[in-house]
């Protein structure tokens, strides 16, 4: 079944002509770069709240004002720009890797390193524990999606144009990008698969959704958003595999670097996507 699109109605679609698109076309590029921003967003989570110790209570709040930041200047801007977009999304998962751990973990030794008693400044966290967390961030995105449901506004990312629409969308993106880290956490430290077996169970719940696209009777909106939760936790057990230590079955390539090269090729990503973008706006003028 396929979902409505708002854009049918000739009175919807002559008000959203004037408006630019906003928000970027879903293709293979964009899932990479899905990818790429949410792996960096656990490494530099990461980095903030534990390799520099600033815990995750701190680290939370600041990342969470760069996320409204960010979020301002892509609503303010007229039409779609990959910097601005992607920007968000990484800001997006990177409060969401510092909040979810601030919810499901504790100051007990297992989430602590080097012999360190405390991480940071304020609470240590809510040691809320992964289903616990993961519970309650499903419930929120239930929540936001029902309101999203009631207001009448598409789902379809590529048709929100207004305000509110996008004001929704990056409240769903920033409970999913938090609801993926613990998903991430839960399958690379509580779950047995390990780091790689987590990115493998991941990777193949992913391919199915693919097939899934080619059913007609199961709406690619749905496909769209479970797929969107689940490349976090790809992101999130990439970020671990790329930083833990060899004994813990990662590369012990460590946050600095890891987030270094992570973010040299989100920035190429978005630059090519910039270029695409401005490519594609010549050949419609």
């Amino acid at each position: 079944m396929q979902q409505p699109n708002d854009l049918t109605d000739p009175d919807v679609a002559s008000t959203t002509k004037s408006v630019m698109k906003k928000l970027p076309e879903v293709t293979l590029a964009f899932w990479i770069m899905k990818i790429a921003a949410t792996t960096l967003g656990e490494t530099a989570g990461d980095l903030f709240s534990q390799t520099l110790k600033l815990g995750y209570f701190l680290t939370t709040i600041a990342l969470f004002l760069v996320f409204v930041v960010t979020l301002v200047v892509q609503l303010g801007s007229r039409r779609y720009n990959p910097f601005f977009y992607w920007t968000v999304i990484l800001s997006t998962s990177m409060a969401g890797t510092t909040m979810s751990d601030f919810m499901n973990r504790d100051a007990s030794t297992r989430y602590l390193s080097g012999g360190a008693t405390s991480l940071g400044w304020g609470p240590q966290g809510l040691g809320l524990g992964y289903p616990v967390g993961a519970a309650i961030l499903i419930s929120i995105l239930l929540v936001i999606f029902a309101v999203w449901r009631l207001s009448g506004m598409t789902f379809r990312i590529r048709d929100i144009v207004t305000f509110r629409g996008e004001a929704l969308f990056w409240s769903a993106i920033l409970v999913s990008n938090t609801l993926g880290t613990s998903m991430g956490d839960f399958l690379s430290d509580s779950s047995g698969l390990g780091y790689a077996g987590g990115a493998l169970l991941v990777t193949g719940v992913l391919a199915v959704l693919v097939a899934l696209m080619k059913v007609p009777v199961v709406p690619n909106v749905l496909l769209f958003w479970i797929a969107f939760v689940l490349t976090r936790p790809l992101g999130a057990t990439a970020g671990d595999f790329l930083t833990k230590p060899v004994a813990k079955g990662g590369l012990d390539l460590g946050t600095p670097g890891s987030s270094a090269v992570l973010l040299a090729v989100l920035l190429g990503l978005m630059a090519y996507a910039h270029v695409q973008e401005h490519r594609t706006r010549g050949e419609r003028a």
